[in-house]
């Protein structure tokens, strides 16, 4: 009962959890149980220590309030610190490791707990956070960057329930080692720069070009020995395997960040394409971006052999590229090159680079005639190509105002130019996106709208994988689930290093009835995705499980999901609907009570419309298990 003592105040906002909770109390409760309640006590005692106090502390949950980012970040250090010690005497399958978000923000007090928009982004932070790491919104890093002797690499913008602008999140570089990395490319760049600088103003061209395109084009080098296999967190594919990272922005305006990440993209679609050569997901690499990663982690973390890095200089209608294809295993470097373009030959230089990948790693990409094309139909019309990326960054966002500026760069692109099939892709995209972030005044509408754009993408590139593999999963939106499964199974085939098509092949496989077949493909998106998984692919092998009578797995799937997405309403329907299937009804009742805390008009009818099983008697089976959990009609 609260006392009236309620108001707003500006705190530091400290949020905590343990990575991989769940499967450390299935795998010992008792032991997982007393772990934690040491911990807890050294988390209890760090923020004691820096001046901040307890909120609350549910479960493997703590939340914490600081009046200092300092103060947070520095009791955080500090935590994860003692933690790392403490977990080097236990076995690898018990060490407990806590992901840790900070944020900065306006919160409402009510006798001595803490609400608003300020504690949901904290959370949001912690579940982006890695195991022993720490995560912060862009105004708490600000506060701390030149306050503490530590270094942070921007992991981009997320979007946040009930937020809407979103979230700029940065991550701290605990490792010592790794942040001198990064200290000493910043000095680099600016010693760089200066350089660029006083050649600018010599009187010999010749000279001023080369210095720029040593200074602004270098191609980069990743050091730090070479990989081991049998260190890999992957078995090595039984063929060449490539981890694709994000090409640096060096035309000097964050701006350009798009420019840089669509050519990285474009190159991954590309290869993906290629069935003897094992491709990781741009999910997985981005995660990378502005890191100053070696070729032997990336290697390690991935489990691959092969490593493309790069750089892009974008010059008004110039682009300058330089790529360096490495063996991270013998630490040789296999091939570089430096390219020096009209934009207009953007197309071109991606076939190069790509053409140039497979003939270093002897491998072939068979096809007939036009199926025999890596790259999606481009466009001579460069207005319309800039407009395409920028919008595919903006859906990225997957926030209701980002979708909306994409789904109208969609429209621009198509009116540049009506032959481009990226333009409609994008539109397709974007109108289901609508209907997936409840923008749309008419699902049924939009659903058919997004179906004809996702045709019209294939009438112009048959060869479009990732418009097949939209189409069968909007086929099966609609009851179409015969047309679905054979786009998906062409997407594919198409594409087979695709983890977007491999994991929508599987849900489409789901809705038909056949959650058996969609197994093997989970398991290959999550493969070619080691990190950074999206929300998506969690869902659908979490379906898959359930559907299966794996309730189980489908439970800790779902539970990773929340780690990393605290906001996910799915995620916690999953919950509820696979606790009830197992016949754990209080469980399934309390994941219920879950779900209006987050979404309090949830509708268990509406829900359930939405599912469209071939079978109507999973539909029913669905519904009834979530109304019997409490979940209101």
């Amino acid at each position: 009962m609260s006392n009236g003592d309620t108001h707003r105040k500006l705190a530091a906002i400290f949020s905590a959890d343990v990575k991989g909770y769940s499967r450390l109390m299935g795998d010992d409760e008792a032991a997982t149980v007393q772990t934690i309640k040491t911990y807890r006590r050294v988390l209890a005692d760090s923020i004691q220590k820096h001046h901040g106090r307890v909120v609350d502390s549910p479960g493997d949950n703590l939340l914490a309030e600081f009046s200092s980012v300092v103060d947070a970040v520095q009791s955080a250090l500090a935590i994860q610190q003692e933690i790392q010690v403490r977990n080097d005497g236990l076995p690898d399958h018990r060490r407990m490791e806590f992901r840790i978000g900070i944020n900065v923000g306006d919160v409402i007090t009510d006798d001595g707990r803490l609400y608003g928009d300020g504690v949901n982004i904290a959370a949001r932070l912690e579940g982006l956070a890695e195991g022993g790491g720490i995560c912060l919104s862009a105004g708490a890093y600000e506060q701390v960057k030149d306050k503490l002797d530590l270094e942070g690499r921007y992991l981009g913008q997320y979007a946040v329930k009930n937020i809407s602008q979103p979230v700029k999140v940065w991550a701290l570089l605990t490792d010592a080692a790794t942040a001198a990395q990064v200290r000493d490319k910043r000095l680099r760049q600016k010693k760089f720069r200066r350089i660029a600088m006083l050649g600018a103003f010599t009187l010999i061209v010749s000279v001023v070009s080369a210095t720029v395109w040593n200074v602004f084009l270098k191609i980069p080098t990743l050091e730090g020995g070479t990989a081991s296999p049998e260190k890999m967190a992957f078995p090595l594919p039984d063929r060449p395997s490539i981890a694709v990272l994000p090409f640096d922005n060096l035309s000097g305006d964050p701006e350009q960040e798009y420019f840089s990440n669509g050519l990285t993209e474009e190159l991954i679609t590309a290869l993906s394409k290629i069935p003897d050569i094992f491709v990781i997901s741009q999910n997985s690499t981005f995660t990378y971006k502005a890191a100053p990663v070696t070729s032997k982690k990336v290697s390690e973390d991935l489990g691959v052999r092969y490593i493309l890095k790069g750089s892009v200089q974008r010059d008004g209608h110039r682009v300058r590229v330089a790529a360096q294809l490495i063996d991270a295993v013998s630490g040789h470097n296999l091939w570089s090159e430096r390219y020096d373009k009209e934009l207009k030959d953007i197309f071109a230089l991606q076939d190069s680079i790509t053409f140039e990948i497979t003939r270093v790693l002897a491998v072939k990409f068979s096809g007939t005639g036009e199926g025999s094309r890596l790259f999606v139909r481009g466009t001579d019309n460069l207005e319309a190509y800039l407009k395409f990326l920028r919008g595919r960054s903006l859906m990225a966002q997957f926030s209701k105002e980002g979708n909306t500026q994409a789904q109208q760069l969609a429209e621009e692109v198509i009116r540049l130019d009506p032959r481009y099939p990226s333009g409609y892709y994008l539109l397709a995209t974007t109108t289901m996106m609508d209907v997936w972030l409840g923008i749309s005044t008419s699902p049924r509408e939009s659903l058919k709208k997004a179906i004809e754009a996702a045709q019209k993408t294939i009438s112009l590139d048959d060869d479009h994988a990732a418009a097949w593999a939209l189409l069968g999963f909007l086929y099966v939106l609609v009851g179409q689930h015969e047309k679905g499964l054979e786009a998906g199974e062409l997407a594919v085939k198409k594409a087979p290093n695709s983890a977007e098509a491999q994991s929508f092949l599987a849900q489409i496989l789901n809705f038909s009835g056949k959650p058996e077949d969609a197994v093997a493909y989970n398991d290959k998106a999550f493969r070619l995705t080691p990190v950074g998984r999206s929300g998506p692919f969690y869902l659908h092998a979490a379906h898959t499980f359930r559907l299966l009578g794996r309730y189980e797995d489908a439970i800790e799937v779902s539970r990773e999901l929340l780690s990393r997405t605290p906001d996910s309403v799915p995620a916690r329907v999953q919950l509820v609907t696979a606790y009830m299937g197992w016949g754990r009804r209080e469980d399934a009742r309390a994941a219920a009570q879950d779900v209006l805390r987050y979404d309090p008009k949830f509708s268990a009818r509406r829900y359930a419309g939405a599912l469209k099983y071939k079978d109507p008697a999973l539909t029913r089976t669905t519904l009834e298990h979530m109304l019997e959990a409490g979940l209101p009609e």
